[in-house]
């Protein structure tokens, strides 16, 4: 039968007992000290040109699981409003452009907590994604391909659905339910690092309810993207969860069924669901989150970051970098190197780490422009440091296919 109460979520967290004698706590405060340490590694203007940059990655990894497999290439070229002839492809890149919208709304948003922990928020996160993707990607077919219906933007699902062996509770409960998974989430509920323990929770706990017809693990994603920020995760944007979940899909969706298993035993917790899975499941998380911070601060290492800019640099020299022909002079990976640092640079200081004459140095500036390493507001601006699609396997490898 499907489950109506709030109670047949439970444990909503892992208990204090079963937390003492695990690594979650000590886990969810590592990964607070670490996305502390990236923020402190990064100006301001770099960390935005990065989350820019990320929430393509963010966009094709959270489509990715979902089985979209446009890749970042043809993600920035449909941008530039440069589409697929295929309709197919075509519509799958107009769904990568949702998923950034959201992306881009939530940041100028910054949503606080008592809005994050709302059922309102969770609608418009579906709203605001389906509103913008093609109608063939809102379609719901039978096993026979027949047209069912069309899901509805912001709607929660009108009917009751079986997921594999999981049935999720019945359509009419989720009205009630839906505020009462809000309220038990809320981080005012929670001290301290068990805040990030509650936030991978909740993330299982939403897809078991399965509140929406369609859509439910990219609004989670997103969610979860929000959750993590507003739960004082500075860096977070620079590092996304997503291309971990992503990258380890068969280990996430395995988790989350174990998570679904009901408690086995007098041992596994007092509630209607495993206790043990449901603990399983925020290891994986948190392990997930910290493999990608900590992936994303050893790229950022300043020395490392050098030497790859260096690489950068003579592989352009070598005609080893697809999309730009031109050389680029050896002095350029100063100048980038120390626009990453400052995230831009007065246009003098430039031309004197170029170590050339002015007229020489302007040119050179000038070939950085038109190459996308570096960009400006006006011809008096400073020099803001960029991430340009072809320099992007070099300065951070293996972030996406092809990096």
């Amino acid at each position: 039968m499907a489950a109506a109460s709030i109670m047949d979520l439970a444990p909503f967290v892992p208990g204090e007992q079963a937390l003492r004698k695990s690594a979650l706590p000590d886990k969810a405060m590592e990964l607070n000290r670490i996305s502390a340490r990236l923020a402190g590694q990064l100006s301001p203007e770099s960390a935005e040109t990065l989350r820019l940059h990320m929430a393509v990655i963010n966009s094709y990894y959270s489509n990715l699981i979902e089985g979209n497999r446009t890749q970042p290439h043809e993600i920035r070229q449909a941008q530039k409003g440069h589409y697929s002839d295929d309709p197919v492809k075509r519509d799958l890149q107009r769904e990568s452009l949702a998923h950034i919208e959201v992306q881009k709304w939530l940041y100028a948003k910054a949503p606080e907590l008592d809005e994050i922990y709302s059922p309102e928020f969770m609608l418009k996160l579906h709203q605001r994604f389906y509103a913008q993707v093609p109608d063939s990607l809102r379609e719901v077919r039978d096993q026979k391909g027949t047209l069912l219906e069309l899901v509805e933007p912001g709607q929660w699902r009108q009917r009751d659905v079986e997921i594999g062996r999981h049935v999720p509770p019945e359509h009419q409960a989720l009205p009630a339910l839906m505020p009462r998974f809000c309220e038990e989430y809320h981080p005012r509920k929670y001290s301290g690092d068990h805040k990030l323990i509650a936030i991978a929770a909740a993330h299982h706990r939403f897809l078991w309810i399965h509140p929406f017809l369609d859509g439910n693990g990219r609004v989670i994603r997103l969610w979860t993207d929000a959750a993590l920020k507003a739960a004082g995760l500075e860096s977070y944007g620079v590092w996304c969860l997503s291309r971990g979940l992503a990258r380890s899909a068969e280990t996430y969706k395995a988790a989350l069924a174990r998570a679904d298993y009901p408690r086995q035993g007098n041992s596994d917790g007092r509630g209607y669901l495993s206790q043990t899975g449901l603990m399983e499941f925020c290891e994986f998380v948190l392990d997930t989150a910290l493999d990608q911070a900590n992936y994303m601060s050893d790229l950022l290492a300043l020395e490392k970051l050098r030497e790859r800019i260096d690489r950068y640099v003579m592989a352009r020299n070598d005609k080893r970098v697809p999309g730009v022909d031109a050389e680029l002079k050896s002095t350029a990976a100063l100048v980038l190197f120390n626009a990453f640092i400052q995230g831009s640079l007065d246009r003098k200081q430039a031309i004197a780490l170029t170590g050339m004459h002015e007229r020489s140095a302007r040119r050179l500036l000038n070939q950085m422009k038109q190459d996308g390493l570096l960009s400006e507001t006006s011809t008096r601006s400073p020099l803001k440091w960029e991430i340009p699609e072809h320099a992007e396997p070099w300065y951070f490898p293996q972030l996406a296919p092809g990096a």
